[in-house]
C-alpha cells in the first residue's frame, strides 16, 4: 500500500523553503535579467525625459483616472461625458487593470508618476521577448532583446506612451512564450487578465492560433490546447468583470467604428496607414528584420520548425495590420525581431558548433552593428517626444472654469480630443465629448453631425442650438478653430469671459441678460 505523506516538500511548496529556492535559482539567468531590465529602464528614461511633458494625450486620462480610483474607490463615478457611450449609467473602464497597475504611480506628481509607469512597463515588456528568445535557446539572447531599440522609432514612442500598448505587448509575448514552452493551462488567466487590461484582447488569440495551424502543418498534430484555454480565458474575463454585462456592448461600440472601412467619422491619427515613405522612414529595420529571417530561411538546410512558422504567421499578419494602421507599429517590430531570431538560431547554432572563435567574434561583430543602431534609433526617439504637447495646455483655462462655474456645469469643446487635457486638469466640469468622436455618434449620429457643424462655424447664432441640443452653458475653444470663433463673435448671447495664448472661454446668456446688458 502507498503511504501518502502530508508533510510538504520542496517541489510543491518551494516558498517554504527559501534556502532550497536560492540553491536551484539559476544565477547567470537571473543576473542577466537583472542586468537587461536595468539597461532597459536606463534607455526608456532616456527617451521619456527627453521631454517634461507626456507623450501623446491620453495619457493625461489614464493617470488622473487612477488618481481617482485610489481616492474614491475602484468604480469611481464618472459623469464626465454624459452625450456619449460613455454617460454615468453606462459607463465601462476598458482599461481597469492598467488604471489599477497605474495606482501606486498616483502619489505625487501625477505627470511625473505617469512617466515613470511609462519606463517600468515597457522595460519590462522588452524583458519579456528576452525570456521568449532565451527559452527557445536563440544564441544571443540578451542582444536580440537590446536589438528592440534598434527596429523602428516610432515603436519606441508608441512604446513610451502612457497607454496600454506596452503592456498589451507584454501579453501577448508571454502567451507566445507559454505556447512555445507548452506550458498551455497559463494562457487561461493570462487571457483573463488580458480582457480587463486592454480591449484590444482579441490580439491574444494569434499566437494560440498560429501555433495550432504551425503545428499540423509542420507535425501533422493537431493541438487545440492553446485555443481552448485562451478562449476559456477571454470568456471568463468577460463573464467575471466589473462593468458586466455593459461591457459586452461597449466592445461593439469601442471597435465597430475601426473596422468599419464606410464610417465617414474621423478617429485618431494612429488609425489611419503611414505613407510608404514614412512607413520605412519609422519602421525600416524592422522590415529589415523581417527580410532577414527569410534570408535566414532560404540558407538553412534544415526545415523550419513550428515556433519559427508560428512567428512568421504571427509578423507577417501584423505587418499587412500596420500598412493598414500605423497604431500596429507597436507590435510588427517587436515580432519581426523574434521571426528573425528563431529564422536564424539553426543556422547560428550550427556555425558556432564548427568554429569556436566565432563564440568572441560573432556577438563583437553584432554589438558593432547593434550599438550605433541603438543610438540612432534612440536618438530619433528622444526627438519625436521632445514634440509632445505641453502637460500645462489649458491647464490656466481649465483653473478659471473650476474657479469660475458651478460644480458639474457642461463646457462645450471645439475640438474631441482637448478632453484627456481637460479632465486632468479639472473634474469639476463635465464635457461634450472626449476620448473617440465616434463615442458621441454612437449615442446619437444626429448630435454628433450638429456639433461638428458647429465647430466648422457652419452654424449662425450658434448660443441657442448649444443651449438646446447639449445643454452646455460655457464654451470652450482653442485659437485655431477661427470660423467657430467668428460665429461666436456676431452671437451677441456668447460673451467672452476669458483668454489666452492658448483657449478662449465664452458664457452664452439668456435673451433677457442680452437685453440688460444694452440697456446698461
Amino acid at each position: 500500500m502507498r503511504i501518502i505523506s502530508l508533510k510538504p516538500n520542496f517541489v510543491s511548496f518551494p516558498h517554504l523553503y527559501p534556502a532550497q529556492a536560492l540553491a536551484r535559482l539559476n544565477w547567470p539567468a537571473a543576473l542577466t535579467g537583472l542586468g537587461l531590465l536595468g539597461l532597459f529602464v536606463a534607455l526608456f528614461t532616456a527617451i521619456q525625459f527627453a521631454t517634461p511633458h507626456l507623450v501623446g494625450s491620453d495619457g493625461y486620462y489614464h493617470i488622473k483616472l487612477a488618481q481617482l480610483m485610489r481616492e474614491q474607490g475602484l468604480r469611481p463615478p464618472f459623469p464626465w461625458l454624459p452625450l456619449t457611450v460613455l454617460k454615468p449609467e453606462a459607463y465601462v473602464d476598458h482599461h481597469f487593470l492598467y488604471h489599477l497597475l497605474l495606482i501606486p504611480f498616483t502619489y505625487g506628481d501625477l505627470a511625473a508618476g505617469a512617466k515613470w509607469a511609462s519606463i517600468l512597463f515597457p522595460a519590462l515588456t522588452f524583458l519579456s521577448g528576452w525570456l521568449l528568445l532565451r527559452s527557445q535557446k536563440t544564441p544571443y539572447a540578451a542582444l536580440w532583446s537590446i536589438a528592440l531599440f534598434a527596429t523602428s522609432e516610432g515603436f519606441l514612442y508608441r512604446m513610451s506612451m502612457p497607454r496600454t500598448q506596452s503592456l498589451s505587448l507584454m501579453v501577448l509575448l508571454l502567451a507566445l512564450h507559454l505556447i512555445l514552452t507548452r506550458r498551455y493551462h497559463w494562457l487561461l488567466p493570462l487571457a483573463f487578465l488580458y480582457v480587463w487590461l486592454y480591449n484590444a484582447f482579441p490580439l491574444i488569440l494569434l499566437p494560440a492560433g498560429f501555433y495550432t495551424a504551425a503545428r499540423w502543418l509542420l507535425e501533422r498534430r493537431l493541438s487545440w490546447a492553446p485555443l481552448i484555454y485562451t478562449g476559456l480565458g477571454l470568456g471568463l474575463g468577460l463573464l467575471i468583470n466589473p462593468y458586466f454585462p455593459d461591457n459586452l456592448l461597449f466592445i461593439y461600440h469601442h471597435l465597430s467604428p475601426k473596422l468599419n472601412d464606410a464610417t465617414a467619422t474621423p478617429v485618431g491619427i494612429e488609425w489611419y496607414p503611414y505613407t510608404t515613405w514614412s512607413l520605412i522612414d519609422h519602421a525600416g529595420p524592422a522590415l529589415l528584420l523581417f527580410i532577414a529571417g527569410v534570408v535566414a530561411l532560404g540558407l538553412s538546410e534544415r526545415r523550419m520548425d513550428t515556433a519559427t512558422a508560428a512567428s512568421l504567421f504571427i509578423s507577417l499578419l501584423f505587418g499587412l495590420m500596420l500598412f493598414k494602421s500605423r497604431r500596429f507599429v507597436e507590435y510588427y517590430p517587436a515580432f519581426a525581431l523574434i521571426f528573425c531570431a528563431l529564422a536564424w538560431t539553426p543556422l547560428l547554432r550550427s556555425w558556432l558548433g564548427r568554429a569556436n572563435r566565432l563564440r568572441w567574434a560573432l556577438p563583437a561583430a553584432l554589438l558593432l552593428i547593434l550599438v550605433p543602431a541603438v543610438w540612432f534609433n534612440l536618438q530619433a526617439a528622444q526627438a519625436s517626444v521632445q514634440r509632445a504637447k505641453p502637460s500645462q495646455r489649458y491647464g490656466q483655462a481649465a483653473a478659471w472654469l473650476q474657479a469660475n462655474t458651478p460644480a458639474g456645469s457642461r463646457v462645450f469643446q471645439t475640438d474631441w480630443d482637448d478632453f484627456p487635457r481637460l479632465f486632468f486638469h479639472n473634474t469639476h466640469n463635465t464635457y461634450t465629448l472626449g476620448l473617440d468622436p465616434t463615442y458621441m455618434e454612437l449615442y446619437d449620429a444626429d448630435l454628433y453631425r450638429l456639433w461638428v457643424k458647429l465647430t466648422r462655424g457652419q452654424v449662425e447664432q450658434p448660443a441657442q442650438v448649444i443651449i438646446e441640443n447639449f445643454a452646455a452653458t460655457y464654451i470652450l475653444s482653442d485659437l485655431d478653430h477661427k470660423a467657430f470663433l467668428r460665429q461666436a463673435k456676431a452671437d451677441p448671447q456668447i460673451v467672452e469671459l476669458y483668454r489666452d495664448e492658448e483657449a478662449v472661454i465664452f458664457k452664452i446668456i439668456t435673451q433677457e441678460e442680452v437685453d440688460q446688458l444694452k440697456q446698461s
